[in-house]
């Protein structure tokens, strides 16, 4: 986010003077409620234009047996097409027999390992999970939404600490893990994160899966949602946490998730899960229970479409060409509009697909109301905090994928306006 401007700090502003721009502010918002506008960029999906780029998919696969001779269209194969899995390993940078390639959802391999862990407890564990006094998850903040909604569905307590820009707050972690037992895990996205865009280091990683427990068995949920949705040439690699968990003495530590939501379809695409072989086992012992294999179909769909690991670097480049544009113009429109006034903060991501805005504390939730009035749908205030309750109501998540980029444009005018009229009000009150 660049700062320069002409723009004075709000609370510079004299009292006429912030009655002058209150009432400027609330005349522009009136404008926008004539437009009758209907926007929304309250979820991260991918545009109608980056779908379009796997359609190469629909005529495929062009076989029905997978290079050992095997039909894919048969029953079997729990862990997954090898062909796929070879190339998401690459990627992801595991070994071959520490993937596992499930359906389309990596959610869903999350709540299954969550789910197991709960009724069996994992393989280093000393009994089956439901039967602690409690569970904890250390949620960093601001976080994904939806892995606290997972937890509190299933009666998981979170405690928070801070994400910063090189991961999440090491010491904070390590404090509320050492002497806690109930303290069983973590949630962490540690590329391009939700949706601060910030990237875990490789010593924080080594940090987080070297540090002591009261728990033998803590997990540190590694969902790696981002790892390949780079925005710019210069591409972040994720730390290699798998390795650094084993050479810790805690090779069970770490469970990675990543999928191809945001790389072919959202729908129809293919979830991993990797961690130690004996986890991988542990995991699939359980999955027999109830499947009896995934969709190799679209797993060799999948590997025949992209062949190998640059084919899908490739295809990414693709990606980051049609939405690289439009988190340059909500930062465009964000600075012109909001820098100097010292009411709003931003990050201007690398990669990921989302924007964090920050505002004045206590003015989120007015700021999304207000946009909700005339036409413009955002995320709520507080959803990137566990039961979507944001202490310092400041926090507002910007996804500006999927709409065109002239919608983008609009709606960071509405947002501005917003925040603008919010913080002047907000101010206001405070003088009065």
């Amino acid at each position: 986010m660049t700062e320069q401007s002409s723009h004075r700090p709000l609370s510079a502003l004299s009292a006429e003077e912030l009655d002058a721009f209150a009432a400027t502010q609330r005349e522009a918002y009136e404008q926008v409620r004539t437009k009758g506008l209907s926007l929304d960029v309250t979820r991260g999906k991918p545009s109608a234009a980056q779908l379009d780029l796997a359609d190469g998919m629909l005529g495929l696969p062009s076989t029905t047996k997978d290079r050992s001779g095997t039909d894919v269209r048969n029953y079997g194969g729990l862990a997954g097409l090898v062909e796929i899995r070879e190339i998401f390993a690459e990627l992801l940078g595991v070994d071959l027999d520490q993937i596992v390639a499930g359906n389309n959802s990596s959610l869903t391999l999350m709540r299954e390992v969550l789910v197991d862990l709960l009724l069996f407890g994992g393989i280093d564990s000393p009994r089956p999970w439901k039967d602690e006094d409690k569970v904890t998850f250390i949620c960093p903040v601001p976080g994904y939404d939806r892995h606290f909604g997972l937890l509190a569905e299933l009666g998981i307590e979170m405690v928070t600490v801070p994400m910063r820009e090189d991961g999440p707050d090491v010491e904070a972690v390590a404090a509320l893990a050492k002497d806690d037992p109930s303290v069983k895990g973590m949630w962490l996205v540690p590329t391009y994160a939700n949706p601060t865009g910030a990237t875990t280091t490789q010593e924080v990683a080594a940090a987080l899966t070297s540090m002591p427990t009261a728990a033998p068995d803590f997990k540190i949920f590694w969902d790696n949602a981002y790892a390949v949705h780079h925005l710019t040439e210069d591409e972040t690699k994720s730390a290699d946490v798998l390795s650094l968990a084993s050479a810790a003495g805690n090779p069970h530590r770490a469970i990675m998730f990543a999928s191809t939501s945001k790389i072919s379809y959202a729908g129809a695409g293919v979830a991993f899960l990797a961690t130690s072989v004996e986890q991988v086992t542990w995991y699939l012992d359980h999955l027999g229970m109830g499947s009896i294999g995934p969709d190799k179909v679209n797993h060799l769909r999948h590997a025949e479409f992209f062949q190998d690991a640059d084919g899908v670097r490739a295809h990414m480049r693709k990606h980051a060409e049609i939405i690289a544009p439009k988190f340059a113009e909500l930062d465009r429109v964000l600075t012109e509009r909001l820098a100097g006034y010292e009411v709003a903060t931003w990050n201007s991501p690398t990669g990921g697909y989302f924007v964090n805005l920050d505002v004045l504390p206590g003015t989120a939730s007015r700021v999304v109301a207000l946009a909700k009035e005339v036409g413009l749908s955002l995320t709520p205030a507080g959803a990137s905090f566990p039961h979507g309750q944001d202490p310092k109501d400041e926090n507002i998540r910007l996804a500006p994928t999927m709409p065109p980029l002239a919608e983008v444009t609009e709606a960071m005018e509405v947002v501005a306006t917003c925040v603008l009229l919010a913080a002047a009000e907000k101010l206001q009150d405070q003088g009065a």
